[in-house]
């Protein structure tokens, strides 16, 4: 089993998401004794944005990273990716990352019918991260929501958060929402 680990919080070892994408990536690796983690710090390997040059594969190296990522992504049987919310929203690295993945022809492709995803058969983990409590289905939520559209329109459907909300909001609420977020991953 491939696993691609993902982490996009700028916070190192302060990070919950990392955390919690960790803590999901030793269940893992402890139930599947032939998984294989390949990782990808987004904060300290990071992907340039989309550019113009960047899309028309004018730029070759850039050209290069990219069909590395996705293939990084295709060769995956499990993305784990560690999401804090920044902003009601992602970390612009991790949606640098979605915009290297999402490739017509490559991940999804355009047909009569609407899209359709290439990306496989896996299962994808987000480990989310929110200093406030939002809860499932904020309007204010453009994090978790938008990480399990991109998986959907890739063809990944099995998607499964395990959330720490309120993690600003005092030392006791942050120590609850992560013991509980670990107690999610714990009965994976």
């Amino acid at each position: 089993m491939k696993v691609l680990h993902i982490d996009s919080s700028i916070f190192g070892d302060a990070s919950v998401s990392r955390q919690l994408s960790q803590a999901i990536v030793t269940q893992l690796t402890a139930k599947h004794s032939d998984a294989s983690v390949e990782y990808l710090d987004l904060a300290t390997q990071m992907i340039p944005h989309l550019t113009a040059e960047i899309l028309m594969g004018q730029d070759a190296e850039q050209a290069a990273l990219g069909e590395k990522i996705i293939q990084q992504y295709l060769d995956a049987d499990v993305v784990v990716v560690g999401a804090a919310m920044y902003n009601f929203g992602l970390p612009s690295t991790l949606k640098a990352w979605i915009d290297r993945i999402s490739v017509a022809g490559k991940t999804f492709q355009y047909t009569e019918n609407g899209p359709v995803g290439l990306a496989g058969d896996k299962k994808a983990y987000i480990a989310s991260s929110r200093g406030g409590v939002y809860g499932e289905n904020s309007p204010a939520d453009f994090q978790e929501g938008f990480l399990q559209t991109v998986f959907n329109f890739t063809g990944v459907k099995d998607v499964e958060i395990i959330r720490a909300e309120g993690v600003n909001m005092g030392p006791e609420l942050k120590e609850q929402a992560i013991a509980s977020a670990l107690a999610q991953v714990q009965a994976l």
